[in-house]
């Protein structure tokens, strides 16, 4: 098998922080610095979310529900972990909330759930 660009051998070669160039083609890394992980260089490129940051990342403020809101998803949780699409829609528009915050509280309490029930073993 050939060892051109984007073979498996070059693949392979290039994810181990080897071959880092394409034929005919400069250098992307030299080769006295170690290759960072796609992970490592998502986080170093984000502002605030780098190793030590203390402040707050760009973006979207965290909702803070209301009581009346809490008390209405809590009694949702209680009669059913896993909300539906119909439900979602409802409690979205009685609460005055997206649906995409729906979920992700639906989501952040069932971790937090799973994490009360592992404790209480």
């Amino acid at each position: 098998m050939s060892k051109g660009p984007f073979s498996v051998e070059w693949l392979a070669q290039s994810s181990r922080g080897g071959a880092r160039e394409l034929p005919g083609s400069p250098l992307l890394t030299p080769p006295s610095v170690p290759a960072e992980s796609p992970r490592e260089r998502e986080a170093a490129e984000r502002p605030g979310h780098g190793a030590g940051s203390a402040e707050a990342a760009p973006g979207r403020p965290r909702t803070k529900f209301s009581a009346a809101q809490l008390r209405e998803l809590e009694r949702s949780f209680r009669e059913q972990r896993y909300i539906g699409a119909g439900e979602k829609r409802r409690l979205a528009a009685v609460l005055n909330l997206s649906q995409s915050q729906i979920k992700t509280w639906f989501q952040n309490r069932r971790m937090k759930f799973k994490r009360q029930t592992q404790d209480a073993r």
